[in-house]
């Protein structure tokens, strides 16, 4: 069984994409339809890459870009209209071309992790649009959050269904 960690745990980690629950977003269930927590979770995980040398407009001034390839969603806890939210990132590992990480989705107002999506996301070279080796400067701010986010107090509980090849 996973263990996911509290919103006492993860409030700690940097916040991104830091809102309120649009009303567009929610769907005939009253809360936030299914097709926005990965794209709220990309936005959150694409603003913690540019602290690791990853711009959002990589791919037009470098010719590099992040593809994902695979995602587990685990829902936990509705989040509504009008509800202050963010996404928090656990960076579990890299390989020479891709990158494991967690986004938790916290739900801010009621303090609870709404949702976790677990990613397996790839470095692509524009030129080929083929995999490449992570830029080494990338690599290197990489390796060193990997290893700050490997002492946090709590476990990195994943869906064992992702991993790194």
């Amino acid at each position: 069984m996973t263990t996911h960690p509290t919103y006492a745990q993860l409030v700690d980690l940097p916040a991104y994409v830091e809102q309120p629950v649009p009303m567009p977003f929610e769907d005939i269930n009253g809360h936030l339809n299914v097709r926005h927590y990965i794209g709220i979770a990309s936005e959150g995980l694409d603003e913690s890459l540019v602290e690791l040398g990853i711009p959002q407009m990589w791919p037009l001034t470098d010719g590099h870009a992040c593809f994902t390839a695979e995602h587990h969603v685990t829902y936990l806890n509705e989040l509504h209209t009008g509800v202050a939210m963010s996404a928090r990132v656990r960076l579990l590992g890299r390989s020479e071309r891709a990158a494991h990480v967690l986004v938790y989705l916290l739900d801010e107002t009621n303090q609870q992790v709404s949702c976790v999506v677990e990613e397996i996301f790839l470095h692509i070279d524009l030129s080929t649009r083929r995999t490449a080796p992570w830029p080494a400067d990338v690599a290197e701010r990489m390796d060193a959050r990997v290893a700050e986010h490997a002492k946090l107090p709590f476990e990195a509980d994943t869906s064992g269904s992702l991993a790194l090849r």
